[in-house]
């Protein structure tokens, strides 16, 4: 009996055409645009490389993103950014057409889900979706934990359970999930990343097959776990979230660690003379 033949090691993968990266730790960094981040993007737009902006955020539309980007020096184009907000949009067109949601979210998730055809409704919705946001209404999350009761599926853009503001600290998606939870005894399906559902929707949409591409990433428990579940190559880069010293503590690993962005640069436009 034989086991088939042995995988082909990444090493060996046809050469990257394609790259996604995260937003957040990578290419800006409190408002600011990183070292390398546009140069970056403009090699890969001089070159004609499908690639995609990611972040779990699902507050901003593409549109806002794209000028709250823009204020932060780095120039991408809106329809060059993929949210946790556009990969729940495309999951949820995917596994129900033109169907009905109960939404806790801001414009970057209504918007992505009235573009997908979605009716968003308290009536016996199909879904309940729960998204970032920054005024979380105790009536609208008693209205969710209800529906759910009632048989309603439950939908979340992302994991996290914090985010960061000039302020400190603030209670993301992750943690009112664990709320609603608490109240429903039912776990929510979790699109963002580190699913890897939501690289691969990203690379259906710039029709990118996984063997071709690419992740960047500060975060090993969610951009690296996502892109090794995916199958893509996933560069670590050192100015966001992540220590070197912290990578031995995973099970997997990056396929390269990075101190930048600026340290890509090479791997798109070759080797200097």
């Amino acid at each position: 009996m034989t086991n088939g033949p042995e995988p082909l090691p990444l090493s060996e993968f046809p050469p990257v055409t394609a790259w996604l990266s995260d937003m957040d730790g990578v290419l800006i960094r409190e408002n600011r645009a990183l070292p390398g981040a546009q140069e970056f993007i403009d090699a890969l737009e001089s070159r004609g490389m499908p690639f995609l902006v990611l972040t779990n955020n699902s507050i901003f539309t593409n549109r806002d993103l794209s000028a709250r980007l823009a204020n932060s020096g780095l120039r991408v184009p809106e329809d060059r950014i993929w949210t946790s907000a556009n990969a729940t949009a495309a999951f949820l067109s995917q596994q129900s057409p033109n169907s009905t949601a109960y939404v806790i979210g801001e414009a970057g998730l209504t918007t992505a889900l009235h573009s997908a055809g979605y009716v968003m409704t308290d009536t016996d919705p199909e879904f309940v979706v729960l998204g970032e946001t920054r005024n979380y209404d105790f009536n609208a999350l008693t209205r969710a934990i209800r529906l759910i009761e009632s048989g309603a599926k439950f939908i979340a853009t992302n994991p996290d359970v914090t985010g960061p503001s000039d302020e400190g600290t603030l209670p993301a998606t992750g943690a009112i999930a664990a709320m609603i939870k608490a109240a429903t005894g039912r776990s929510p399906y979790f699109v963002g990343k580190p699913n890897p559902i939501m690289i691969r929707a990203g690379l259906n949409r710039i029709g990118v097959h996984s063997e071709d591409a690419a992740m960047v990433g500060d975060r090993m428990d969610t951009d690296i776990q996502a892109g090794v579940e995916a199958g893509l190559r996933s560069h670590l880069v050192l100015s966001g979230s992540t220590r070197r010293e912290q990578v031995a503590r995973f099970p997997f690993r990056p396929f390269a660690i990075h101190d930048g962005i600026f340290d890509l640069l090479e791997l798109i436009e070759g080797p200097k003379d």
